[in-house]
Parts: structure tokens; C-alpha cells; sequence
């Protein structure tokens, strides 16, 4: 899928387990593992949206430990 206008790709923002994202393209089956997330577009509206959501760089399985971690140490 294209944009008419400008012939560029479209893109989706995906997700996977981890809470880690990425861009796909939006006419292609998506790889296994991951979810689309519901934002489509050009590469960098994509991109863009990536950085405004992903504030926190660490895969979810390693923030959980880390939270069990502080938890333990304060009991």
C-alpha cells in the first residue's frame, strides 16, 4: 500500500511482548510476535509516534524484575 500522492510505502507501528516497537509495512503479514498497535502512515509520522510512546527503552521482563527487586528490598 502507497500513498497516491507521493508513491511512499505505508507503514504500522508494531509492538511485540516485550513492549518494544517497531514499523512494518502496512501491506505485508506481520512477523510473528508482534501486534499492530493502530497507528499507520509515512515512515516518519511511524517513527514519530514511536518516540512519543516508547519512553521507556527496557524490555516489560526486565522492568517487572526490576520492580520485584525494589519490592524485595524494601520489605
Amino acid at each position: 500500500m502507497a500513498d497516491a500522492q507521493t508513491s511512499e510505502p505505508t507503514y504500522r507501528v508494531v509492538r511485540n511482548e516485550e513492549e518494544q516497537y517497531s514499523i512494518w509495512w502496512a501491506d505485508r503479514d506481520l512477523p510473528a510476535g508482534w501486534t499492530a498497535e493502530g497507528t499507520v502512515g509515512s515512515q516518519d509520522e511511524c517513527l514519530t509516534h514511536i518516540d512519543a510512546v516508547w519512553t521507556d527503552m527496557r524490555p516489560l521482563s526486565l522492568r517487572r524484575r526490576m520492580e520485584e527487586a525494589a519490592t524485595a528490598a524494601a520489605e
